[in-house]
């Protein structure tokens, strides 16, 4: 099916192989950080996760984040020094952690969304509504073929 089409066979890979979504983390990292939010990328998306679903345990935060467990656990552990977040036992089931925003960690939400959707905005520049639409079912369409 690709050969009908003039495919860089580089730019795929490229956008397969994590670029485009490592200059999105460079570029909000760096929005945080000129806005004096201290967080991290991976930090913000643990963080959108719980300002949607605060108590959430550790694992729906692996499945919503695409992360093994042992790097949210040390994740977790940094935003705990941080006083964003704490651990809680989950009542029902001991073998469980469940993750509670801070007051910290709540009053980020606003100001945090205002710098993510200012560098969403700013990489999305001059790409229309429907090329947006398209790129997004693409690569649903390719998360899809290729998720284990």
């Amino acid at each position: 099916m690709t050969e009908q089409f003039n495919v860089d066979i580089r730019l795929i890979f490229a956008i397969l192989n994590g670029k485009v979504s490592a200059a999105i983390n460079r570029k909000l990292s760096k929005s945080l950080r000129d806005n004096g939010i201290p967080i991290t990328p991976e930090q913000w998306v643990v963080l959108v996760f719980l300002w949607k679903k605060d108590g959430s345990s550790q694992q729906e935060l692996c499945n919503a984040t695409f992360m093994d467990k042992p790097s949210m656990t040390r994740l977790i552990n940094k935003m705990e020094r941080m006083h964003l977040v704490v651990r809680i036992s989950d009542k029902n089931d001991r073998r469980s952690n469940l993750v509670y925003l801070t007051k910290d960690g709540k009053k980020l939400e606003q100001q945090a969304f205002a710098v993510a959707n200012q560098a969403l905005h700013e990489g999305l520049q001059g790409i229309g509504t429907e090329e947006l639409r398209i790129s997004q079912e693409v690569l649903r369409m390719i998360f899809l073929n290729t998720k284990e």
